[in-house]
């Protein structure tokens, strides 16, 4: 079965090169940029504006292998992919929540970026509390790290 989508628009960030980029939107490293979205996908910006986050689907254009083990940025132990947020995956699918600070027509301006410059967006989903925050939660591997997502930034592991 083969997939395929289009993207709706790009990503505009401060960021031109993996390395040294927020692991996280959390991080201290984070920064503001635009999501442009390709005009005629206008009309389904439409009362959008009411959020204060937004949750932002795109591609990770450049990530190049598929990885089913991966040593995450907050580790030294190889975990399985599907235990990390590592960019190299069975499909390169990103997943960000950011804040949404303005609208000016088809642009959407944000803060708490950590996604390269030029990233192909593929979807925007309003962040509601009540259905993406659980009360309750495990964090698995990451519950002797968490303290270290906001200072840690990306390095070389992931390129080619």
């Amino acid at each position: 079965m083969e997939t395929s989508f289009s993207p709706i628009g790009i990503i505009h960030s401060p960021f031109h090169d993996l390395a040294g980029m927020p692991i996280q939107p959390s991080s201290e490293a984070s920064a503001p940029g635009t999501i442009e979205l390709q005009p005629e996908y206008s009309p389904g910006l439409k009362d959008l504006e009411g959020f204060s986050h937004i949750i932002l689907i795109y591609h990770l254009h450049q990530s190049h292998r598929k990885d089913l083990s991966v040593v995450p940025f907050l580790d030294s132990e190889p975990r399985g992919v599907f235990a990390t947020r590592a960019p190299n995956r069975p499909n390169s699918i990103g997943l960000s929540v950011v804040k949404l600070i303005r609208v000016e027509k088809n642009i959407r301006h944000v803060e708490n970026l950590d996604i390269l410059d030029g990233t192909p967006l593929l979807d925007i989903k309003p962040y509601i509390p009540e259905f993406d925050s659980p009360q309750k939660y495990r964090l698995g591997w990451l519950e002797k790290v968490r303290t270290r997502v906001r200072t840690t930034r990306s390095d070389e592991r992931f390129q080619k």
